[in-house]
């Protein structure tokens, strides 16, 4: 009973959101929260919710506080608990979820609360510990006293979290630093799970060092994050309130957060790049997992900072990536060579991705969170065709075993100057092939599904219209990576 009573304390601790505040304010970043916000401002939030999250931030003496993480109906209190979900279909038609977004707000008796709009009310145990109560309401009293401040005013900066809202167009709260250095270092670091990064490695990779170590890595990144995508929507939990927790980003404050996809590929991605590398490219082995490790903590950390993750999000995103990889790198050499040379690979790769995208999109209401996974299937579809017309035509063939392991080159101005060139000219060629997909299929998919196409952010809340467009776009970007790019080098002999 005493070690149940422990793990319980430990979980709580763990995605507490005070624990993420303090640790922001080490970091140096601090809120700049009022007091109340207007009833207008709430019943405006309000709005986007299909079920109400209420969480107590400024303390009490009753016990019973700690009894749920939220629940539907005016005047009700929560505590530190599970969070989980509450449907209304009715509201969830009429607004889509905006899955961790919080504000400020009063309840009846005037203590300040946490407004979490992700559509799900957060309900919790029924009974915890009287110490684990005491800690958050120390931690919740911490706050109170202590949030505004900063350690030194006078070398602080005010700022705006980085890029809005991405379902929204909620810009979120200014913030102040007190830490520029650690501030542009996660920011660096959180971009390393976000799309630029994966428009610019990942070809890179293929283009410059070894086209199957790129072509195996996306199909890794592909099922981590979509396992990790469809985690979150049958979990559904909250992002971290705030306040306590300040928003230093806003772009993803719309989805869930259990468990934490930016954690799953940044520790993916980087130990599956040793792991495939380790005995064909010549490097020492401490390097490479110093490396691996750096990076997946550099991400890891930056999620907590920017005020996305509980600690928990991020340690559960850690250990459920590996055990995806412990699964799944065994079996890359066999699914590799299906992609490569069966007859009916390409039949096969565009019906088996689009079957996992319309399961994952049936999981939930609609969110930014769709788009994403169809995306991330449709990139993974595109790269897998590219493989297999690659495979016939002799484009981009791999090295037979007497050419392993690839030693580093010399480097010279020429050497760089031909990868930067490559990259360059690839990255701006896959830019206008998005930018046109995108312009010619959007339109032609809301007029075959009698989608107005009036305002494509509401458009684009349609499955019917968001899977398609999607997959279709990012599907060719893929090709382009993996085929016509590559055709293109070799035309303009830069191969």
């Amino acid at each position: 009973m005493e070690k149940s009573n422990r793990f319980v304390e430990l979980y709580y601790y763990l995605q507490d959101p005070h624990l993420v505040a303090r640790f922001q304010r080490f970091c140096g970043v601090h809120g700049t929260f009022s007091k109340t916000v207007s009833s207008k401002e709430a019943d405006r939030t309000q709005s986007h919710n299909n079920g109400d999250c209420h969480r107590p931030i400024t303390g009490g003496n009753e016990i019973e506080n700690m009894a749920g993480f939220g629940g539907a109906g005016e005047g009700k209190t929560a505590g530190v608990g599970v969070r989980k979900r509450v449907k209304n279909r009715r509201e969830e038609s009429e607004n889509p979820a905006q899955n961790g977004a919080s504000v400020s707000a009063t309840d009846s008796r005037g203590e300040t609360v946490a407004v979490c709009n992700n559509g799900h009310s957060l309900q919790g145990a029924t009974t915890v510990s009287h110490s684990a109560a005491q800690h958050v309401f120390s931690a919740a009293n911490e706050e109170r006293e202590t949030g505004k401040d900063s350690d030194d005013p006078l070398s602080s900066s005010t700022v705006k979290p980085l890029r809005k809202n991405s379902l929204t167009g909620d810009v979120g709260q200014e913030f102040l630093i007190g830490n520029r250095f650690l501030y542009y270092m996660f920011t660096f670091a959180t971009e390393l799970g976000n799309e630029l990064f994966y428009i610019i490695f990942f070809p890179f990779v293929m283009w410059n060092m070894d086209a199957l170590v790129s072509r195996r890595l996306i199909m890794v990144w592909v099922w981590v994050m979509y396992l990790g995508q469809c985690t979150k929507d049958v979990i559904g939990w909250s992002r971290p309130a705030s306040p306590p927790v300040v928003k230093v980003e806003m772009f993803y404050n719309s989805e869930y957060s259990m468990p934490s996809t930016h954690a799953m590929s940044g520790t993916a991605i980087p130990f599956s790049l040793f792991f495939m590398t380790y005995c064909r490219w010549e490097y020492p082995f401490s390097l490479g997992f110093i490396l691996a490790l750096c990076w997946c903590l550099l991400v890891c950390v930056s999620r907590i900072y920017m005020g996305m993750h509980s600690v928990l999000d991020v340690i559960v995103g850690v250990l459920y990536s590996v055990l995806i990889l412990l699964f799944f790198l065994p079996l890359l050499d066999l699914i590799d060579g299906f992609n490569l040379s069966h007859r009916y690979a390409p039949l096969i790769i565009v019906c088996f991705h689009l079957g996992l995208a319309l399961f994952s999109f049936t999981l939930d209401t609609w969110s930014t969170s769709r788009g994403d996974t169809a995306q991330i299937l449709g990139t993974g579809a595109g790269v897998a065709l590219a493989s297999h017309v690659n495979y016939h035509l002799g484009l981009l063939p791999d090295p037979t075993p007497e050419q392993l392991p690839y030693t580093m080159p010399p480097l010279s101005a020429g050497l760089l100057g031909l990868a930067v060139l490559r990259l360059v000219l690839g990255v701006l060629v896959l830019m206008a092939m998005r930018a046109l997909m995108k312009a010619l299929t959007l339109p032609l998919v809301c007029w075959l599904f009698g989608v107005p196409s009036t305002d494509m952010r509401k458009a684009r809340q349609h499955m019917e219209v968001e899977l398609p467009y999607r997959y279709i776009v990012y599907g060719t970007v893929g090709f382009g990576v993996g085929f016509l790019v590559p055709l293109l080098f070799s035309y303009l002999h830069l191969s």
